[in-house]
């Protein structure tokens, strides 16, 4: 029988854990949500749901991907013999695909920025101008298409590397080098003259501004930052070496992916209010905000050159781990080939991508429920397939889960103290749960 492959190092390890969680959603959504919701209130309330919710999630995908070093589909199997839990595999699958569907859409997008910025493009526009060229590029299907095919291309490359030599060593390259230059991003912002009434939208504490639409606000938002609940971490931790500290990595991914958020914060808004331009989100601060800035900036050129590099890491490490699920539930449940399950793969995403990517030109007309496609494949992935995860994840480790199994894991066969294990119980069976019901009534309008 030949032996599964695993990471070979903890820090190895560790980065792609950060790398599945770090994403676009730190950059564009996190620093905007909190100015919008209280600052230093929001950000307080963030934390605490990272700590009652987000670790206990994280941890839980540890123990179900570590104690069988399976897919999530026979991770249950061995889990839960006889059982149909492992049902909800196929949940994890389809959502993977429709995130990684519309995800690299945006990566397309990201990596024609990183290309104008590298020619020199991106200075010398007016406010009108960086907006026009956004839309231009929407528009036009060839270059919309092209860009998310060159992306999947670099994905699946990576991919085809194998876990140690693939995803491993990108992870240890890329997430080191996302901190550097967002550090050096956050100093220079820092500098700029302004620069506190940017750290006064962030940070300063005002409670009056933190409704319970904020309140629930930074719920989905640490939900949906740490990419939990489509079994990404499952399927990673179950490379992860018996000897991990499961506890100590769940709470390093946590605390690093926090950090990026609040430091894109640091990074974006001191910067936008130096320069007087009206705080925003999403894709127009990053595609027509930002440039606009950065030309505005000593050696623009390179700010442009450095952001839309930061954004492209953030990017690929995120669907690199989203492309492992179906790559290994494919080797392991079918028998499949490594190269084989990749080309799978990636036919499946160039369908869904190609149709996001068209959106906005060509199926423009074509509408659910009001929606494009793109805006509906990130609807269904955000405000249905890592919610359901996250509940069945909560539901599984709290109430049916062998408490036997999650005490082995947690204390490495009791060779480490097991003091999480209470609070991890009590957070999986009542406060999480409980959490991802309202988040999702919350998301989907109900309340």
């Amino acid at each position: 029988m030949t032996k599964r492959v695993g990471f070979a190092t903890r820090i190895g390890a560790i980065a792609a854990a950060v790398g599945s969680a770090v994403g676009l959603g730190n950059i564009w959504r996190f620093p905007f949500e909190a100015g919008q919701n209280g600052g230093g209130a929001f950000i307080l309330v963030y934390i605490c749901c990272i700590l009652v919710m987000g670790i206990p999630v994280i941890l839980s995908e540890f123990i179900i991907g570590r104690s069988t070093h399976s897919n999530m589909k026979a991770a249950l199997k061995k889990l839960s013999p006889g059982k149909k839990y492992y049902l909800f595999t196929y949940i994890c699958i389809l959502g993977s695909f429709i995130v990684i569907g519309f995800y690299s859409v945006v990566c397309g997008w990201i990596i024609e920025y990183l290309y104008q910025a590298l020619m020199g493009n991106l200075s010398g526009h007016t406010p009108q101008e960086y907006s026009d060229m956004f839309t231009s590029l929407v528009a036009s299907p060839w270059r919309c298409v092209g860009w998310t095919i060159l992306f999947l291309v670099m994905n699946f490359l990576v991919m085809s590397r194998g876990i140690e030599k693939g995803i491993e060593r990108v992870a240890s390259i890329m997430m080191p080098l996302l901190f550097v230059i967002l550090l050096i991003f956050c100093v220079n912002s820092l500098l700029l003259p302004g620069a506190g009434k940017g750290l006064d939208f962030l940070f300063y504490p005002d409670f009056s501004d933190l409704t319970m639409h904020g309140v629930l606000a930074a719920f989905g938002q640490a939900f949906l930052s740490l990419s939990i609940g489509i079994s990404c971490l499952v399927t990673y931790s179950s490379y992860f070496k018996d000897d991990t500290s499961l506890t100590k990595d769940a709470m390093t991914v946590a605390v690093l992916d926090t950090l990026v958020a609040i430091l894109s914060g640091v990074m974006i808004f001191p910067a936008v209010f130096s320069f007087g331009v009206e705080p925003t989100a999403g894709p127009r601060l990053i595609f027509e905000v930002l440039p606009g800035i950065f030309q505005q900036m000593t050696g623009g050129y390179v700010w442009a050159l450095l952001f839309f590099l930061l954004v492209f890491f953030a990017s690929l490490t995120s669907t690199i781990s989203l492309s492992e699920i179906p790559i290994t539930f494919m080797i392991e449940e079918h028998k499949t080939s490594r190269p084989h399950a990749i080309v799978w793969t990636a036919l499946f995403t160039l369908v869904l991508a190609t149709l996001a990517a068209l959106s906005f030109n060509v199926l423009d007309d074509v509408k659910l429920w009001g929606k494009n496609i793109f805006d509906m494949m990130d609807y269904a992935a955000s405000n249905i397939f890592m919610l359901l995860g996250g509940l069945f994840t909560a539901v599984y480790v709290g109430w049916i889960m062998d408490r036997k199994i999650i005490h082995d894991q947690l204390t490495n066969g009791g060779r480490l103290k097991g003091t999480m294990e209470p609070y991890l119980i009590f957070c999986m069976r009542y406060v999480a749960p409980v959490s991802i019901v309202f988040i999702f009534l919350y998301l989907t309008g109900i309340i």
